[in-house]
């Protein structure tokens, strides 16, 4: 109490020297950047000196290397460092001045945000959708859009990368410390005025002539004016017919003349269009007639057709399926080029919806009709097989560009039509049969099976039940394969359809050349189907001699095992 009632006292006077000492100490708090004072410099690590904790804090050289701060680093010199932990697991105090410079690289750009000040930085790499910008003053690293890397395209940004720059903050996310610049906006303030300035000049109604086509967009086309002005002419004002894409009606790089139709003083806009530079094609379209040939100007080309122009401001699509009878997916590329006058047909006009619809393959005439014509149906034409599949001959007709189809099935009346398939090859010369002219639809199907005479008519007159007498071709475990006397097909009696008895059902019994009797089970001249059986033929015989014979004595005179059995059935039947 003594102390404290005496402050004159020399012990008070050096208590009050230590207290203020130790309350002028900088606070010591995890999470806080602390200023610390270079102790001791090895070849690995620095050591600093920091009041008030137990131990000296340690930098790696390397970090201080990446931060750019060792050149000239020397003892007693502060270094502002981030105190991560006052005490580890092993009593180490853990500190980062890289994580230090970052923080207050981060207060830096609060700051330049919140005044709305402009930055140093330059552009340090690409990334996916931008580049990464560096702070010059603190080498905190932000995110560049492409969109703001300038205010007109650039297909190259080499001469940007590392050179000192302006760049404005646009967006700040303090939660997860990333940051966004523009470029643009900076580039921008400066043209803000002469833009304005440039606007003054144009009036609604104004004509600008030479516009250079710059670049599209889903809903218009953007035009250079005199490299000082960018000007937008909406979709709806390209013209008069419908256009869904700009790039259908100009190409980059074309020059065209434009009327101004609005001026926004405010949002500096120039609002231009290309149709109301001439009069509305649809007032008069009544002076155009359907299925008439006019002349057509083909202004753009492109995969699907060609665009060509009726009269100015009268635009339609000249699709590709309408270049050619003959040729399928034709490219216009190969038949025209820009400026090129052609026929056409006007095959369609739809007022209400501003849309015509030309042809221009009905300049010229119909290759099928003229076919059909000079080849009717069952001709006989000579061809040339030009393509092929796994089902089909595409045969080019003699004299025409008309290729006709013919299916496998319709190569022969022999063998298998995919097997006979393999047999043909393009550049081979055939002759086939008209089968079918489909004018409306371009297509003509031919046959070749068909001009030989058909061997399945050798069943014309004959019936089922009928008995007829055929060769043994061959056997197998399913039956024998029979061609009938003055036949040309072969058939297959099945194995079931033998015999009457499983046990002389033995397509063994046969090797081969021997002639023998069967019945028609079934006949379809239309579905040329027949089916034979010498089963048939010995159940139709056993009939007749059961009709004939109708005693069990007679019967036993007959060749066949059962008939007997079958003479006590039919006696029993009629008592």
């Amino acid at each position: 109490m003594e102390i404290y009632q005496d402050l004159k006292n020399p012990k008070s006077q050096e208590f009050e020297q230590l207290l203020n000492n130790e309350l002028s100490k900088q606070i010591i708090e995890e999470g806080k950047v602390i200023d610390g004072t270079v102790n001791k410099i090895t070849e690995k690590f620095v050591f600093l000196l920091i009041e008030g904790l137990k131990s000296e804090p340690v930098l790696d050289i390397n970090e201080l290397k990446s931060l750019g701060i060792l050149d000239g680093l020397k003892i007693g010199k502060k270094i502002p460092v981030l105190l991560e932990k006052i005490e580890d697991k092993n009593g180490e105090v853990i500190v980062s001045a890289s994580k230090a410079k970052k923080i207050k690289g981060w207060d830096k750009l609060v700051e330049a945000y919140e005044k709305n000040e402009p930055i140093m930085g330059k552009i340090t790499s690409k990334c996916k959708g931008g580049c990464i910008v560096e702070h010059i003053d603190t080498g905190s690293l932000m995110f560049l859009p492409g969109s703001q890397i300038s205010d007109k395209p650039l297909k190259d940004i080499s001469h940007l990368m590392n050179e000192p720059q302006k760049f404005a903050l646009i967006k700040l996310d303090k939660i997860r410390g990333n940051a966004c610049v523009s470029r643009r906006e900076i580039i921008s303030s400066f043209k803000k005025e002469d833009k304005a300035k440039i606007i003054e000049k144009y009036k609604v109604g104004d004509v600008i002539k030479g516009a250079e086509v710059k670049g599209y967009s889903t809903f218009g086309c953007f035009f250079n004016v005199n490299n000082e002005l960018d000007v937008l002419v909406h979709l709806q004002e390209i013209s008069y017919s419908r256009v869904n894409h700009p790039d259908e009606v100009f190409n980059i790089g074309e020059k065209h003349n434009l009327k101004v139709i609005s001026v926004d003083k405010e949002k500096l806009q120039v609002g231009c269009s290309v149709k109301q530079l001439s009069p509305d094609p649809f007032e008069h379209i009544e002076n155009y007639e359907l299925n008439k040939t006019y002349k057509a100007k083909v202004v753009k080309i492109m995969d699907f057709g060609a665009f060509c122009e009726l009269e100015p401001g009268l635009t339609t699509l000249l699709h590709s399926s309408e270049l050619s009878w003959t040729k399928k997916n034709l490219s216009a590329k190969k038949l025209f080029k820009i400026g090129d006058e052609i026929d056409c047909v006007i095959t369609e006009i739809d007022k209400d919806k501003r849309r015509v619809a030309i042809s221009h393959r009905l300049t010229k005439e119909n290759p099928y009709e003229t076919f059909e014509k000079k080849y009717p149906l069952e001709s006989i034409v000579n061809g040339e097989i030009v393509n092929k599949n796994d089902y089909s001959l595409f045969v080019k007709i003699e004299d025409t560009e008309i290729d006709a189809f013919l299916h496998c099935n319709d190569l022969t009346y022999f063998n298998n039509g995919e097997e006979e398939l393999a047999k043909y090859k393009k550049g081979e010369k055939i002759k086939v049969k008209v089968l079918e002219i489909k004018t409306s639809e371009q297509k003509i199907r031919v046959g070749l099976k068909q001009t030989y005479s058909d061997p399945f008519d050798w069943f014309k007159g004959k019936s089922i039940n009928q008995t007829i007498t055929v060769k043994v071709i061959s056997t197998d475990s399913k039956g024998l394969i029979v061609r009938p006397e003055g036949c040309e097909m072969d058939f297959q009696i099945k194995k079931s359809a033998i015999a009457i008895n499983a046990a002389d059902s033995r397509p063994s019994r046969w090797t081969g050349g021997e002639l023998l009797d069967c019945a028609i089970a079934d006949l379809d001249l239309n579905k040329r189907k027949v089916v034979l059986s010498i089963k048939l033929l010995e159940e139709i015989d056993k009939k007749e001699a059961l009709e004939k014979y109708g005693t069990e004595g007679s019967g036993k005179n007959l060749p066949f095992s059962s008939l007997s059995e079958d003479l006590k059935k039919k006696e029993e039947e009629k008592e």
